[in-house]
């Protein structure tokens, strides 16, 4: 799998957990299973990538917003990061 496919992958699995179409444990599996991404990326990218699924992961236990956690942010956090590794990888042909 290309990065391009991983990161249209991953920005699909973040589209469906916002919209309810897919559950927090899908996303998490996916949003770990994307190597191809990461490898053609800065070193830096994973690690951040990792604890913001990490957080995901944790707050499992949350229903809904509350006043130390917010999904929104989170998943607003998440997109932050495909955007940059977006402008980061190199152009396809």
């Amino acid at each position: 799998m290309s990065a391009a496919v991983a990161l249209a992958t991953l920005r699909m699995a973040l589209a469906d957990l916002r919209n309810n179409a897919r559950t927090d444990r899908v996303f998490i599996q996916t949003a770990r299973s994307q190597e191809a991404l990461f490898k053609a990326l800065p070193p830096k990218f994973e690690p951040v990538w990792l604890a913001l699924v990490d957080r995901l992961e944790s707050s499992a236990l949350f229903v809904e917003e509350s006043c130390s956690f917010s999904q929104t942010d989170l998943l607003d956090n998440l997109a932050l990061v495909l955007d940059k590794a977006e402008e980061t990888l190199p152009a396809s042909p």
